[in-house]
């Protein structure tokens, strides 16, 4: 491991013990508060499970049915509880299948730690069995990551992991241990870190960004506020809330930042982004100040990025400062912690209310509902929608639920119709839009909340490449409630290829099994819906059942999602049809 300055802070007695380097690992993750690892068992990785057998009382090690479910079951873990998720896997295959997770992680700023297993250090670069450079492999997708071939790097690694993986912005980090590293006895003591030299995880505010960025949003007459998970991760729901609400801006949400505030708050204006609605979308382009906060502006809610907001002054409250001015230019950064930066602009801002401003958002949403959303919520088809279903988990959970949605048409619709009334409840894989991420992400919110009710939303495709994780489920009862819309397609590829691709439905029509056979075949309730006026009841059955319940709803085959903005369009180019 790389020689750093540290600062540690005691966490144990003075006194070391001897002790083996897997022990030393399994002591660490008690010394830092672990409750729950999820992870999948192998020869490069069996000293830390034989030692995680003596500590069940202390550690509760889940065995998900993939290396992909442990890290998406961590993910959720992380989203829903705000601690770090923690996920373990072998060497060689074991390790790559962590990618994906690490990789969706990395982008929508989610803390993980992942531990691998790897061949003994005499062995290294032999081309050894199962032997990956995991370390080369994991670079380019983790916060920061290492390699261990000696027991007493150890604690010092893991102290500075979790540290990096929860410090600013979140993000996974990896450990890569061989196997003769975790057999090694040496006299082991635990110091938490608190500091790495050269790492400044939170940049200071400054005070002169501050009065600028106040300056601004006080003269606008049409100010615009597009939030993110910035404010989520920062826990500054609150000073969000007062910000907009002394300061009366219509305020947009990227997926990421969806549940800061109530979906019913009067100037939470919707969703911004491809799929987002049609009004927030439409007057990014009419806005005269553009205050983003803990956002990146990603293209999928940019569009045509020479298009977007150029007759906006821009101000951005970011703690990264790599993503200041990386794709629009800011007239005004404000860098620093979200809680801290908008708690120090409120003695700046000026109480204002812009009826005039507000009336464009209502009017454009009502030409959004007459086409779109009066369609999907309220269909006269004899089909059943993706829509409705959202309609009716609303209806039954009053907006208390984590909703954990997969990849495609559904997530979008569960990001556009689900009700959020509290905080951390949209988690979902933003950036890397990751199929087969709702099921074992479900599982581990399910686990950090269990007093939460937790709907995972599923589409058909995106289910069968974790479906596995139905095993999980039973094994550890989790009462995740898991409700896949079935339209027997890969949707949201097959709506591009019907705008953009002459109807050539090519490889997304799905033949599906009997996913309810399936479920029972794990020992789980389950039940198909097919017609409007079993909906209710299916729902209710459901969201009443104590233990875990699987509902298919066999949806319209072939319907789209709208609004849309094609790519490479900008925002002002939404479609409503």
């Amino acid at each position: 491991m790389e020689t750093q300055t540290i600062k540690t802070k005691e966490t144990t007695a003075k006194t070391t013990q001897r002790i083996s380097g897997s022990e030393a690992i399994v002591k660490c993750l008690i010394a830092e508060g672990v409750k729950v690892l999820y992870g999948y068992p192998g020869g490069a990785i069996m000293p830390v499970y034989d030692e995680l057998y003596k500590y069940q009382d202390k550690i509760h090690h889940v065995l998900t049915r993939h290396e992909q479910g442990a890290t998406h079951a961590a993910q959720g873990y992380a989203r829903i509880s705000g601690n770090v998720g923690v996920a373990m896997a072998t060497s060689g295959p074991g390790a790559t299948n962590l990618i994906t997770g690490i990789a969706d992680a990395q982008i929508d700023s989610t803390p993980l730690v992942c531990i691998t297993g790897q061949v003994p250090s005499q062995l290294l670069g032999s081309d050894a069995f199962q032997e990956t450079d995991i370390v080369g492999i994991s670079t380019p997708v983790t916060k920061w990551n290492c390699q261990i071939t000696k027991a007493s790097e150890i604690p010092e690694a893991i102290a500075k992991a979790f540290y990096i993986a929860k410090s600013g912005r979140p993000g996974p980090v990896l450990i890569d241990i061989t196997k003769d590293a975790q057999f090694e006895e040496f006299d082991f003591s635990y110091n938490k870190c608190e500091g790495i030299r050269s790492y400044n995880p939170i940049p200071k505010t400054d005070q002169n960004s501050l009065e600028a960025a106040a300056k601004l949003i006080n003269e606008a007459k049409k100010p615009f506020i597009v939030w993110g998970q910035g404010v989520i991760l920062g826990k500054a729901e609150v000073e969000f809330k007062t910000l907009i609400e002394k300061a009366g801006i219509p305020s947009a949400w990227t997926i990421m930042g969806a549940s800061a505030i109530p979906t019913s708050h009067p100037l939470n204006v919707g969703m911004v982004g491809m799929h987002g609605n049609y009004a927030p979308n439409i007057l990014t382009n009419e806005c005269d100040v553009l205050i983003a906060i803990g956002m990146r502006f990603d293209d999928r809610v940019t569009g045509k990025l020479d298009e977007y907001a150029r007759q906006a002054k821009v101000i951005h409250f970011e703690i990264d400062p790599a993503e200041i001015d990386k794709n629009v230019k800011t007239d005004v950064a404000v860098l620093g912690d979200a809680k801290t930066s908008l708690k120090a602009i409120l003695p700046f801002i000026k109480t204002n209310s812009h009826p005039e401003w507000h009336q464009k958002f209502k009017d454009l949403y009502q030409i959004e509902f007459d086409k779109v959303i009066k369609n999907d919520l309220h269909p006269t088809k004899e089909g059943l929608t993706m829509g409705e279903v959202l309609k009716e988990i609303n209806n039954q959970s009053k907006g208390e639920a984590a909703i954990v949605s997969d990849v495609g048409q559904h997530q979008m619709i569960a990001c556009r119709y689900a009700d959020f009334n509290v905080s951390k409840s949209n988690i979902t894989s933003g950036g890397l839009g990751t199929m087969g991420f709702g099921l074992p992400a479900a599982i581990g919110a399910k686990m950090a909340r269990p007093d939460r009710e937790v709907v995972s939303i599923c589409g058909d495709g995106g289910y069968q490449m974790t479906i596995q994780e139905l095993g999980t489920i039973f094994q550890q009862k989790a009462a995740v409630k898991v409700v896949v819309l079935n339209n027997e397609f890969l949707g949201m590829v097959r709506q591009w290829q019907q705008l953009f691709f002459d109807k050539r439905y090519a490889s997304t029509e799905m033949t599906n099994p009997d996913f309810v056979a399936i479920a029972k075949g794990y020992y789980l309730n389950a039940k198909r819906v097919t017609k409007r006026e079993e909906l209710a009841d299916a729902v209710t059955e459901m969201m009443a059942s104590k233990e875990a319940y699987f509902l298919e709803v066999c949806v319209e085959k072939e319907d789209n999602v709208f609004p849309m903005v094609p790519s490479g369009a900008s925002v002002s180019d939404i479609r409503l049809e």
